[in-house]
C-alpha cells in the first residue's frame, strides 16, 4: 500500500471519530451509546451528515454498472447455484473471474467500459459471493474448473476470452489448458503461480491469511467468517489502514449491517478501494474451505501448474503487479520475479506486461487494466 505513517493515523483518528458518532445514533449494544434508550430508536434520517452518509453508502459503480446493461443472473449445474452478472451483447464473449476474497463487484471500475467492446461474464466462482456448493463440495482447481467450463458451455456455447485475478487467474490458467476448444485467449492478472504451491506457499504473505481460513473452516466454524477474520487479521489493518484499525473495522461493520440488514458491507471510511471491496466480498458469503484448501494444499491437487502452463495452445497476457519482501524473506506478492519468467519460460505464446501496481490491477490500475485486455484480446 502507498498511504503514509501520517495519513494512516489521520484516516484512523478520523474514522475512530465517525465510528463514535455512528455508534451512539444506531445503539451498537455495548459499544458506546448502546445503553441509551434515546440513542438506540433514533431515525438514520435525524442523524448528523457524515454519519447518515456512512450508514447509507453504496459504491457509486452500482448504478454505473446497471446503466452499463449488465444484469444480475443464476446458473445451475452440478449442485452449484453460480452467480454471475452478464452484460450486452456488444462483441466476443468475456468471462472474468475475480480474486480470492473479492466477488464478482470487484470489476465494477472495469465492466463499463469493457461492455462496450464484449459481451462480459463476471462470475462469482465457487466459494464467493452468492454462489452456493452442496456441503461436500470438493474446493480443487479441478472441480471448480470442471464446472466453469460447464458453464461456459451450457450458458454462453462458444470459445471465450477469459481473464482472472489472482486465484482466478490460476483457474483461467486451468481452462485453457484443460478446456482448449472452449478457449480462445487468456489474461492472466497477477496469479499466483508456483507460489501458492507446495512447498512455496509456505513462504508467502498469503499463507498467513491462508491459515486463518484453515482455522475457521477446520476447527472454529465462526458463524460470521468476516469478524472472525478482521479480528484475525490486526497486523495487516494495522499496517494498510493505521494502527487500532481493526477495533473501527468491527464496530463500522456492526453499525452498517444494523442499518441495512442483508446488504453486504460497503465502507465509505475505507479510502483503498481494494481493502474495502475485500471486505463486501468476505461478507458476501464467502466460504472459508476455499482458503483452507491452499493450506492445506488440496486446492491444487491434480493441477500441476508447470504441466499447464506448459499445455496451453492459446495466447496469453501475462500481466504482473509489483512485489515486496518481508525483513525475513517472505514475498508480498503473487510470483516472485524467477516465478514469472518461469511462467513465461513455459508459455508457447506469452506475452508478458510488467504493470505498476497492486495485486489488483483492474481496481488500482482500471485504465491500465481496460487498455491491456482490449489490445490484447481484440487482436487475437
Amino acid at each position: 500500500m502507498t498511504s503514509t505513517s501520517s495519513t494512516k493515523r489521520t484516516l484512523a483518528t478520523c474514522a475512530m471519530a465517525l465510528l463514535a458518532a455512528v455508534l451512539f445514533s444506531v445503539g451498537i449494544s455495548g459499544c458506546g451509546g448502546g445503553g441509551d434508550d434515546r440513542a438506540q430508536t433514533t431515525p438514520v434520517t435525524e442523524v448528523t451528515t457524515p454519519v447518515a452518509a456512512f450508514l447509507s453508502y453504496k459504491d457509486p459503480y452500482h448504478e454505473k454498472i446497471q446503466a452499463a446493461g449488465y444484469v444480475e443472473k443464476t446458473a445451475a449445474m452440478n449442485g452449484v447455484n453460480l452467480s454471475y452478472v452478464e452484460g450486452p451483447d456488444n462483441g466476443p464473449p468475456l468471462v472474468m473471474l475475480h480474486a480470492q476474497l473479492l466477488d464478482w463487484f470487484s470489476y465494477s471500475r472495469v465492466l463499463p467500459e469493457l461492455a462496450k467492446s464484449f459481451h462480459v461474464y463476471a462470475i462469482d466462482y465457487q466459494g464467493h459471493g452468492t454462489t452456493t456448493t452442496p456441503a461436500n463440495y470438493a474446493m480443487t482447481a479441478n472441480q471448480i474448473g470442471a464446472d466453469l467450463a460447464a458453464f461456459i458451455e451450457r450458458n454462453i456455447g462458444q470459445p471465450v476470452y477469459v481473464t482472472g485475478n489472482s486465484s482466478g487467474g490460476l483457474l483461467t490458467t486451468w481452462l485453457a489448458a484443460n478446456r482448449p476448444d472452449l478457449v480462445k485467449a487468456v489474461a492472466l492478472e497477477d496469479p499466483p503461480l508456483f507460489s501458492s504451491e507446495y512447498p512455496e506457499i509456505k513462504n508467502t504473505v498469503a499463507y498467513r491469511t491462508f491459515a486463518t481460513s484453515y482455522k475457521a473452516a477446520s476447527t472454529d466454524h465462526p458463524d460470521d467468517f468476516l469478524l472472525y477474520w478482521v479480528s484475525a487479521s490486526t497486523e495487516f489493518f494495522n499496517n494498510n489502514i493505521g494502527p487500532g484499525s481493526a477495533l473501527v473495522l468491527t464496530g463500522a461493520i456492526e453499525a452498517y449491517r444494523k442499518a441495512n440488514p442483508g446488504v453486504p458491507v460497503e465502507l465509505s471510511l475505507v479510502e483503498n478501494d481494494t481493502i474495502r471491496l475485500m471486505l463486501r466480498g468476505l461478507d458476501h458469503q464467502y466460504d472459508p474451505r476455499f482458503g483452507a484448501a491452499f493450506y492445506d494444499g488440496s486446492w491444487n491437487a491434480g493441477f500441476d501448474h508447470a504441466t499447464a502452463l506448459a499445455r496451453i495452445e492459446c495466447p496469453v497476457l501475462l500481466m504482473q503487479a509489483n512485489i515486496a519482501y518481508l525483513a525475513d524473506g517472505t514475498l508480498d506478492g503473487a510470483m516472485s520475479q524467477e516465478q514469472a519468467d518461469r511462467a513465461m519460460s513455459l508459455l508457447k505464446h506469452g506475452t508478458y506486461l510488467k504493470i505498476d501496481s497492486g495485486h489488483v490491477i483492474n481496481l488500482e490500475k482500471p485504465d491500465e487494466f481496460i487498455k491491456a485486455i482490449k489490445a490484447f484480446f481484440l487482436n487475437h
